[in-house]
């Protein structure tokens, strides 16, 4: 599962009021070179949200992108790497997401999350 995957899946058990970012548990990550798209990651910016992307790449182990980031950055090719890198290259292989509200877990095994919700919680 990429970071792109990450930032855009939240917990929708029934009650839960703010199912998002999910904590990443890691078991595996792998990376898979990807090519470079300067236009697709200028695009895809606006609708990452930052904080919760910097912090899963630090769980994954990557700690190369700036706490904070504003469009002013995808000037510069050496942010847009580094940005590329951790959005489309990195994969969580094998581990787990975390509701922040509840702590159910949604297991990750090769590479795909199993978000489905058991009967109570919908």
């Amino acid at each position: 599962m990429r970071l792109l995957t990450h930032n855009m899946l939240s917990s929708n058990i029934k009650g839960v009021a703010n199912g998002f970012p999910l904590r990443i548990e890691v078991e595996k990550v792998v990376e898979k070179k990807v090519d470079l798209n300067a236009d697709f990651l200028r695009n895809i910016f606006p609708k990452i949200e930052w904080k919760a992307f910097a912090e899963a790449a630090r769980t994954l182990g990557y700690a190369e992108l700036p706490e904070d980031a504003d469009s002013s950055f995808l000037d510069s090719d050496d942010f847009l790497d580094k940005f590329h890198h951790a959005l489309l290259e990195l994969h969580l292989e094998e581990g787990a997401l975390i509701c922040p509200e509840t702590g159910r877990r949604f297991p990750v095994n090769k590479g795909i999350p199993n978000m489905l919700l058991h009967e109570d919680e919908v």
